[in-house]
């Protein structure tokens, strides 16, 4: 159970935290379109490029969602001299990350290209080095590593093994220098670790390896089952023999296991939401752990916190970020309504949702008392796309259209009602008369109002029909309405009501 801080989103601001990543950065470039034939030349298939575009990855990642979060970030990390380096720190500043990157001449900065269709992921290309870096390197990342440490609450050691906080010839790492200055300043180490050397991480404070990555260290085939009674033995073994304090297994659709020598281990259901990519959802649990590690939660609550993250994230496509908004939304789940939705955080949504292809269809109104008119609203409605929004009218906005005795129910009875309506996949408020911004922000596909209008009146229709989209008139059912039902108990005095 969550704490009850956590769960009502008290205490859940991250402003004053600021956070050190230190590891493998490198750059995410997406590669969208559709797929409607086989290529002549080879049984391949042929992909028609609709768009481009690139993010942070890697430590980079983890960065931009800590300011996602709320946090403040510093980077560490190693880039080539190209223009992918050039790409990513446009990036970086763009969201506000503080980066101190090292330039080599003798790297290329790590691109991982992703090629997607119909929101599925067809082919990945990875352009990197992965080698140890050099004496002057490592003296180079050590030294802005030394110069942020200070301004920090919390250091992050993102190990992709790309070379970053990889032992050279002598065995040196940048994990050790970094992991004994962060104590002597009193500040906690995490590491989202890579490969079977846990050596180099020594001392951390939490290192959160995933379900494979904990096996490999192990000595274990991923396959081979695992009790808890062992997973419990070998993270113990691990801790002791690598000096860590605790470890946080990630074990996908299995939720995650916290084992640490204060308290017996705790395990924890995965959020369940639909999985739409898992690609950065290890980035979200680290960086959601820091953050709260960094505001001094306890680790059990920021445990949970970190879980509620990652099941957000994994209904993203690509490495996206997960906003301070959805994150207290999700950790509401079940006291408050998970479809009810910010505009801009529903702005982010609808793009995840047409980086798969889906369509988005969008109808409104008061639904005050609901009947079988809004019933048939919305079931005609969801048959014209794939995805749902409904404007609501706030209750301000429903007292101008209707006068101060309505709504009967507030706003948010009514999105409750709505979001509980078989789909329906997102409900958002709007204070104006119309929902005209709200079009015009979200740019549906479709456009679905009652054939009590025509399309040249319907409020946003010219807005809709210019992007492409096209206006949907409903039928109606005739003698539903929330007036009529209200003027009905009036006139009986209440004595038609049930008891």
């Amino acid at each position: 159970m969550l704490a009850s801080r956590a769960r009502n989103g008290i205490a859940m601001n991250f402003d004053n935290v600021r956070v050190l990543v230190v590891g493998d950065v490198m750059l995410d470039r997406y590669i969208t379109g559709k797929v409607g034939r086989i290529s002549p030349e080879a049984p391949v298939p042929v992909l028609g490029v609709s768009k481009r575009w690139s993010a942070p990855g890697g430590a980079a990642n983890v960065a931009r969602n800590l300011v996602h979060l709320g946090a403040k970030a510093a980077l560490v990390g190693l880039v080539g001299v190209d223009a992918a380096s050039d790409d990513l720190c446009q990036r970086l500043e763009q969201a506000g990350i503080e980066h101190r990157l090292v330039s080599s001449p003798t790297r290329t900065t790590t691109c991982k290209t992703r090629v997607l269709a119909q929101g599925q992921q067809l082919l990945r290309l990875d352009e990197e080095q992965c080698h140890s870096p050099t004496a002057q390197e490592l003296e180079s990342m050590w030294q802005a590593a030394r110069d942020l440490l200070p301004s920090c609450h919390v250091v992050v050691l993102s190990d992709y093994g790309k070379g970053v906080l990889l032992e050279d010839s002598q065995g040196t790492s940048l994990c050790r220098p970094v992991i004994e200055e962060a104590h002597r300043l009193g500040i906690p180490v995490l590491v989202d670790p890579k490969g079977t050397r846990w050596g180099r991480y020594a001392g951390a404070d939490c290192v959160t390896p995933n379900r494979l990555e904990f096996d490999v260290v192990c000595g274990r085939a991923p396959d081979m089952p695992l009790d808890r009674e062992t997973r419990e033995e070998l993270a113990t073994q691990m801790r002791t023999n690598y000096s860590i304090k605790r470890v946080l297994i990630t074990r996908g659709p299995k939720g995650m296991a916290f084992f640490t020598p204060d308290t017996p281990p705790r395990y924890i259901h995965a959020v369940v939401r639909e999985v739409a990519d898992v690609s950065g959802a290890g980035d979200t649990v680290i960086a959601t752990l820091a953050a709260c590690v960094g505001k001094k939660f306890p680790w059990e609550e920021s445990m949970d916190v970190a879980n509620a993250a990652a099941g957000v994230a994994v209904g993203k496509m690509g490495t996206a970020p997960v906003s301070i908004t959805e994150l207290k939304q999700a950790l509401r789940q079940g006291a408050d309504n998970p479809k009810l939705y910010a505009l801009a955080d529903l702005i982010e949504k609808i793009e995840d949702w047409r980086k798969k292809g889906e369509s988005v269809v969008f109808t409104n109104g008061c639904f005050d008392l609901l009947h079988p008119g809004h019933i048939s609203l919305v079931r005609q409605s969801a048959a014209q796309g794939t995805r749902l929004v409904v404007g609501l009218n706030s209750d301000a906005s429903v007292r101008r259209l209707k006068g101060p005795s309505r709504p009967v129910q507030n706003e948010q009875s009514r999105a409750m009602l709505l979001a509980a309506l078989n789909g329906v996949d997102a409900v958002v408020f709007f204070d104006e008369d119309t929902p005209l911004n709200l079009i015009t922000a979200l740019r549906p596909d479709v456009l679905v109002k009652g054939s009590d209008y025509t399309v040249e009146t319907v409020v946003g229709a010219d807005i809709v029909q210019a992007g492409g989209g096209r206006v949907y008139l409903a039928d109606l059912v005739q003698g539903c309405s929330t007036t009529s039902i209200v003027q009905k108990i009036d006139a009986s005095g209440g004595s038609d009501l049930p008891r």
